[in-house]
């Protein structure tokens, strides 16, 4: 069984800055880590391989420190990395990520199974991985709280708002998975060096074939209209002392006094 993985890095801060122009969050200098749904896709994924002998192939698009959250995702139990990375990518919606994504999985070929977080938490759209799925015409699974494969079909596991679902899918698909789904493991200081050693591969849009009309902010249909920063806010800080009981004591007094109890 042949596994892709797709993941994001994201901006490990709340204090990010967008491009006034396009809306899309300026990226130079921050701070950035591995979307932690991904972390899940991941380790989905590397149990799958565990159990039933796959392979794993984790897939990024974004700038050359993106690379970073690749070989992260190979610390993790990911057999080779792929970055997909071209100044025509840049800027691109949920849209144009995709087709992106999807030329990189045709190339890749033979997969079996496609795994995605249920979405980044710089976007917050979920729209990634089924968008991905539509492009290659492959069913595809959303919300999913397990995953297991058996006799040709992926079968998952869906907690819904007011009820639960069991599905399966005829491979290949693709599935977005939620964080309940599990506990990504920590890379071990020996998988980190072993990661190293790893295949990496960087393919740009002539590398993909890519339509660059359908790549980047040419391929993306949507557009920031507004932009508005929350006004911001000095909170003061009061520390308590004592013991527990008269700390309590002066919590409930400050609670009454500001009318909340």
């Amino acid at each position: 069984m042949k596994i892709l993985v797709f993941i994001k890095q994201v901006p490990d801060t709340d204090d990010v800055k967008l491009d006034p122009k396009t809306g899309n969050i300026m990226r130079e200098g921050v701070a950035s880590k591995l979307n932690p749904l991904d972390a899940n896709a991941v380790e989905a994924a590397v149990q799958l391989k565990e159990k039933y002998g796959a392979t794993v192939h984790a897939v990024s698009m974004g700038p050359p420190q993106a690379e970073d959250a690749l070989k992260k995702a190979l610390a993790l139990g990911c057999d080779e990395a792929y970055l997909l990375s071209d100044r025509a990518f840049g800027g691109a919606d949920t849209l144009a990520t995709a087709y992106t994504l999807s030329l990189a999985a045709r190339k890749i070929g033979d997969y079996d199974l496609l795994l995605f977080g249920r979405h980044a938490i710089d976007g917050d759209t979920a729209q990634t991985g089924p968008a991905t799925a539509a492009f290659l015409g492959i069913p595809q699974i959303t919300l999913a709280s397990s995953i297991d494969v058996q006799d040709g079909y992926v079968i998952c596991d869906r907690v819904l708002e007011a009820s639960s679902q069991k599905v399966r899918a005829r491979l290949p698909a693709a599935v977005a998975v939620t964080q309940e789904i599990n506990t990504p493991r920590y890379p071990k200081p020996i998988n980190i060096m072993k990661a190293l050693k790893k295949p990496r591969y960087v393919w740009n849009a002539e590398d993909l074939g890519a339509d660059t009309s359908r790549t980047g902010i040419p391929g993306s249909p949507s557009s920031t209209k507004e932009l508005l920063e929350p006004p911001k806010r000095n909170a003061d800080t009061k520390y308590f002392s004592g013991s527990a009981e008269e700390i309590a004591a002066q919590i409930a007094d400050m609670l009454h006094d500001e009318h909340l109890i």
